[in-house]
């Protein structure tokens, strides 16, 4: 689920008294009502706030949010729904339920909460979810995926451990959004067009990026990202076309990169997962 316009509906009254619980010094707390109350510049000029709303992307935006949505959601479903499991990041929140009646009831009574607290939920992007695996074959009305964090969760072919075939597991992958994402930023970088760089500068250009896909998407599996840096590993063969007149195939490029990678296999960070 996710809560609809979170950073522009924060109630400051409310806000403020999360804040007491945690910050003893005056003019800490006067220096944080000055800044929620101050007005915000937007492409049409100055807008006055109501009571409500910290920028998104604001310096303590992020750590204010939390601290509210402690109070309104976490420490309320632990006490309100003891046995129910969930999982929130900023205003992005999954909650795992038994049954399909205690999702709706869960589901009511958190926007009963949300309500209380001025705000809603963003109803396009809240859904129950039946998770379908080979141990459940209900849930003929509800999707079977959704995304959450840059994953999308969904059922999938799974390798069993105890014999050597494979059975419907409920698991994650990198989204097609994310993918899109990614591709997006390459596109936008157009190294393949920098022939006046080095291959070395062009690894530093590189690897920053690839090092913070691989340290987060690399958690879960490296099948996506293995065919995603496919695409990198032929904007490369691209460049190095451009960049050396007897490799302008790209039989010859690709060669030439794995005589590279042959050679210094940490050269780009992307190497230890591509099949190039």
């Amino acid at each position: 689920m996710d809560i609809k316009q979170f950073f522009d509906e924060v109630n400051h009254e409310l806000l403020m008294k999360a804040i007491e619980k945690h910050v003893p010094e005056k003019w800490v707390k006067m220096y944080i009502k000055r800044w929620l109350e101050s007005p915000v510049q937007t492409s049409e000029g100055l807008v006055q706030k109501q009571g409500k709303g910290t920028p998104q992307g604001g310096v303590i935006s992020p750590l204010l949010a939390n601290l509210f949505l402690h109070y309104v959601l976490d420490k309320w479903i632990l006490k309100t729904f003891p046995t129910v499991k969930f999982v929130r990041y900023a205003d992005d929140v999954v909650v795992h339920c038994k049954s399909e009646n205690q999702s709706h009831y869960v589901l009511e009574g958190i926007r009963r909460r949300l309500a209380a607290c001025k705000l809603k939920l963003s109803e396009e992007k809240t859904k129950i979810t039946y998770c379908k695996d080979y141990r459940r074959s209900g849930g003929r009305d509800y999707p079977k995926s959704f995304d959450f964090l840059g994953h999308t969760f969904k059922p999938m072919s799974k390798k069993s451990n105890r014999t050597s075939g494979v059975f419907l597991g409920f698991d994650c992958q990198m989204s097609m959004k994310s993918r899109s994402r990614v591709l997006e930023t390459w596109r936008n970088m157009d190294f393949q067009r920098e022939s006046t760089l080095t291959l070395q500068e062009l690894a530093k250009m590189i690897n920053a990026h690839t090092r913070g896909l691989i340290n987060y998407f690399g958690k879960m599996e490296t099948r996506m990202l293995s065919i995603l840096f496919r695409h990198l590993d032929y904007r490369l063969a691209k460049w190095v076309k451009k960049k050396f007149k007897k490799l302008r195939s790209y039989q010859k490029a690709y060669d030439w990169l794995r005589y590279i990678k042959l050679s210094y296999p940490n050269m780009f960070v992307h190497w230890s997962i591509s099949k190039i």
